[in-house]
């Protein structure tokens, strides 16, 4: 990891890192729109190397899935449910319908509905992301969503993941696709013979993925363009080296890019944690990744003070933020960037990622500075009312055709005046 002093950082650092353009995406894209499942075929076979008789997934696969999958397996998926469902029902509480006189005859108001019908796109592969399903099927099942279309690649002998389909039966979806790519992102915004397009688009991906989303948006919504996972932590002399290290080897290991930071005052805790991390690869897993990101993205920064490491976060807005210090409490109303944060070293990220209930669909790549994680929130449209007397024409009529009068928009300022002449 290298190491660096607070005030060395380049500027670069705290800028946002433009997605790279993928002109093939474009080509799949208009591809599926035209030609529709017969491309969605062709594109599978290219990439996935499978042969698709059916590309929507039947109940009795799913439920078959769901026999296969150990008691173990199904009380995990379970818990970590009810949990993100009592956290989301909780957000769901901030959002409700009203309606209040504004000024008298003026009657403003808010309604809360939820988006008809979201797509999500769950990422393939020989490990199955389990919990991608849950963090964005469960907040759009407590929205109110009432359709579900769920689309991932079938990388696991010719066919998805079955964890991942146990885990739509439990969770009681049953439009499941076995598409992957930038294709399937093409089939559920424009809709095939098979597919039916979507309102919004949620769900991680590769970096075709991520493009095809944003060339799709517009047509549709989609939750935001992630990039390569990230963890800062904050410390003092007080935090233990082994648990820094394994919390940044836990987002290394996710890809080559990943970006793990060590923010701290002690210089003898930063050099601990590399001779730590250098252990700790000897015996994990996925030590080729980690590897990787370690040395690519890995940095050890000498803070001065702990207000340094503040100023640091909020300028980065890091996705993960952890805080290993003396009363890490006492900072929480000075940070205003990052996707979540972990107070002291029993919040350990990983229970953010699967078990607590807070959702781990964060934003990366600095855009926390203007948006928050994945929430109930994303899957219902806040819309207003106006339901206005004559009393309340004539107190705030006069207002809005001075301003259409202002603006040069005549028909506006008409609009209003008819109604006093009638």
């Amino acid at each position: 990891m290298k190491v660096i002093k607070y005030y060395d950082i380049e500027e670069k650092f705290f800028e946002y890192d433009e997605i790279e353009e993928i002109t093939v995406v474009r080509k799949i894209i208009n591809d599926v729109r035209k030609n529709g499942d017969k491309a969605l075929k062709k594109y599978t076979k290219q990439f996935d190397k499978t042969d698709l008789e059916q590309i929507q997934i039947n109940d009795t696969e799913i439920e078959n899935a769901y026999k296969m999958a150990s008691k173990d397996e199904i009380t995990a998926i379970e818990k970590a449910s009810a949990n993100i469902r009592e956290f989301s029902r909780k957000q769901k509480e901030q959002f409700k319908n009203f309606e209040f006189e504004m000024k008298k005859g003026v009657f403003t108001g808010q309604t809360v509905n939820p988006i008809n019908r979201v797509g999500i796109y769950v990422p393939g592969g020989n490990f199955p992301l389990v919990s991608t399903l849950l963090m964005c099927a469960i907040p759009a099942q407590v929205a109110g969503v009432s359709e579900i279309a769920v689309s991932s690649p079938p990388t696991y002998k010719n066919n998805i993941h079955p964890l991942i389909l146990a885990t739509a039966y439990i969770l009681k979806i049953k439009e499941i696709f076995k598409l992957g790519g930038a294709q399937a992102i093409a089939a559920m915004a424009y809709g095939t013979e098979t597919v039916r397009k979507v309102d919004k688009i949620f769900g991680p991906g590769n970096k075709y993925v991520t493009f095809a989303k944003r060339e799709v948006f517009g047509t549709v919504g989609i939750d935001f363009i992630a990039g390569p996972s990230e963890i800062m932590i904050i410390a003092d002399e007080t935090a233990e080296a082994k648990i820094i290290a394994a919390d940044l080897l836990s987002q290394a290991e996710h890809d080559k890019s990943a970006m793990p930071i060590l923010a701290t005052t002690s210089k003898q805790l930063g050099e601990k944690v590399i001779i730590e991390i250098e252990e700790q690869l000897k015996k994990l897993a996925t030590k080729a990744i980690a590897t990787q990101s370690i040395k690519n993205k890995g940095l050890v920064i000498l803070l001065s003070n702990i207000e340094e490491g503040i100023e640091l976060a909020n300028k980065r807005g890091p996705e993960h933020l952890e805080l290993h210090i003396k009363e890490p409490e006492m900072f929480l109303d000075a940070l205003h960037n990052y996707g979540s944060l972990f107070l002291g070293k029993y919040s350990v990220e990983a229970l953010g990622d699967y078990a607590s209930g807070i959702n781990h669909t964060l934003p990366t790549n600095t855009t926390s500075r203007y948006t928050g994680g994945l929430s109930v929130k994303d899957f219902l449209k806040l819309q207003t009312t106006l339901r206005v007397t004559k009393e309340g024409l004539e107190e705030l009529g006069p207002v809005a055709e001075k301003l259409a009068a202002i603006e040069g928009l005549h028909a506006h300022g008409e609009s209003i005046r008819i109604r006093y002449e009638k």
